[in-house]
């Protein structure tokens, strides 16, 4: 990022045009615009907050304040998984529940039975995870089984 601030500082040149004002050599300096921070202008310290990094770069002992963003943003997580959570229900046996597993979404008879009892005895289980859209695909699945499932998010 600085690489590319020292590079537009030192090679653009404003062309002269007739009656304009004479070009600005890329080495001098023009005083800066005040810096405005997230909060508000600048602080007196010249730092808008502890994340903020200014360097001095020019010629000629003048000097420029250049603004660097922080190395560490925080960004955003998109690959959070959303889960399909199937819930323990007064009506549909034990069988009837590992039978619907095994059948739509192809656990063997063990994973089925597992899932099945984590359902019974904890009153839910994750049963899938995936983006969003395959997850509500799966729960209309199992409300269309007769099951109590929902789409959470794990996060």
């Amino acid at each position: 990022m600085v690489g590319v601030a020292q590079l537009v500082e030192h090679w653009l040149v404003v062309p002269v045009a007739a009656g304009s004002s004479p070009v600005i050599h890329p080495m001098e300096t023009v005083p800066a615009p005040p810096l405005i921070g997230a909060g508000g202008p600048v602080s007196s310290s010249g730092l808008s907050s502890d994340s903020d990094v200014r360097l001095r770069t020019g010629a000629g002992g003048a000097d420029t304040d250049v603004r660097e963003r922080p190395d560490t943003i925080e960004q955003p997580t998109f690959d959070t998984p959303w889960l399909t959570i199937v819930w323990n229900d007064p009506v549909n046996l034990m069988n009837y529940v590992t039978h619907v597993f095994r059948t739509y979404f192809g656990f063997t008879r063990a994973e089925a039975e597992k899932l099945m009892l984590q359902v019974h005895h904890e009153g839910k289980a994750v049963v899938a995870s995936g983006n969003r859209e395959e997850m509500e695909r799966h729960v209309e699945a199992m409300h269309d089984y007769g099951l109590w499932a929902t789409v959470g998010h794990d996060g």
